[in-house]
């Protein structure tokens, strides 16, 4: 083991990750989640240190997360936090984000999912204030997460809490994003990329549904065409 400082001073202990090819790996994902934090600023989906990403590793008990309190402009791959599936941080020089323990818990319990992205995004973030889901009005929306974004319970910051309620709502939903009860977006995805894709598009759908609301009431999709509009984006779209 050895002795690191946390970002803000107190002292923890980190085991130091010793397999190469683990090693490898590590330093590749951080290089990833540094530069999606990037793509968070980039789509104005952040303010302040608010927010982060993370990816595990596939096939291995760890992932990589932001840590805690930094600053977008100051990360570095060489930041980015290693931790194990209970959130506790096993590499790096700083704390974990607050989240990481949530972060642990959606891996822990959805197998599929290699990629978690957290953002208080404007306006998805009004609909998570009011306890309402984004209804499935645009085809985008029935590409991308094949119905409504639904909403999760409200849960403090800190422990596992939040992860809990982003699986109880999620298992089950084709849904990639979750508005939880006012506080903000969690998304999932295969990838880390694919989780930051799916919180860039709960913005954009959030956002157009918002200003449709102004102009009258949108009708829903049918469920049938939500239904082939999901397939043909999932199986059918882009380069195969």
């Amino acid at each position: 083991m050895m002795s690191c400082t946390a970002y803000d001073g107190s002292e923890t202990r980190l085991f130091i990750v010793t397999d190469d090819t683990l090693g490898q790996l590590v330093a590749h994902e951080r290089e990833i989640v540094a530069g999606l934090h990037g793509e968070l600023i980039r789509w104005g989906l952040v303010v302040w240190t608010s927010g982060n990403v993370s990816s595990r590793l596939p096939g291995r008990d760890v992932f990589v997360i932001k840590p805690s309190g930094v600053p977008y402009e100051d990360l570095t791959p060489a930041s980015m936090v290693v931790c194990d599936l209970e959130g506790n941080p096993v590499e790096g020089d700083l704390a974990p984000s607050s989240d990481a323990s949530s972060h642990a818990y959606v891996y822990r319990h959805m197998e599929h999912v290699n990629g978690v992205v957290h953002t208080h995004s404007t306006y998805a973030t009004a609909w998570a204030a009011r306890s309402e889901p984004i209804p499935c009005v645009l085809t985008a929306m029935g590409d991308e997460f094949g119905g409504e974004i639904p909403v999760g319970p409200f849960a403090l910051i800190g422990g596992d809490a939040i992860g809990r309620g982003v699986v109880d709502t999620l298992q089950g939903h084709r849904s990639s994003a979750v508005l939880m009860a006012h506080h903000g977006v969690f998304t999932i995805g295969a990838s880390a990329r694919q989780a930051v894709q799916a919180a860039v598009m709960c913005e954009d759908a959030a956002r157009t549904v918002h200003i449709a609301r102004q102009l009258g009431n949108p009708a829903p999709l049918p469920t049938e065409d939500i239904d082939r509009l999901f397939d043909r984006y999932q199986n059918v779209y882009g380069q195969r």
